[in-house]
């Protein structure tokens, strides 16, 4: 649900429009890849492995311009949809944080 809703209102919001434009027109694989990493990157089954190999999160990133704005908008946008899902309290500020570090850990620019 979190993912789903997450590249919906990425597709569907105009403040995450520069995000949207850095993923293909269909999202289903983005969809996917997401939830798979998800699953073992939050504590359960590493069902990403087997069927895309090691994350590599920074190397599969490199291509694309992340700098504060970029990150600070698929921060919003992940932020929004925990929120429209309901994820809050203990648990939503643990993964508000894990998820700032994460994609603060992916820039690539300076800025």
């Amino acid at each position: 649900e979190l993912v789903d809703r997450f590249y919906d209102l990425m597709a569907l919001e105009e403040p995450f429009a520069e995000l949207r434009a850095m993923h293909s027109e269909d999202l289903s694989s983005s969809r996917d890849k997401l939830k798979l990493f998800l699953s073992g990157w939050l504590g359960g089954p590493d069902v990403y492995s087997p069927k895309y190999g090691h994350p590599m999160l920074r190397a599969r990133h490199l291509p694309f311009k992340i700098g504060l704005k970029e990150r600070n908008q698929w921060l919003a946008c992940m932020y929004r949809a925990m929120e429209d899902c309901g994820i809050d309290g203990q648990i939503g500020a643990q993964l508000e944080e894990s998820f700032f570090n994460t994609a603060d850990w992916m820039r690539n620019q300076a800025n």
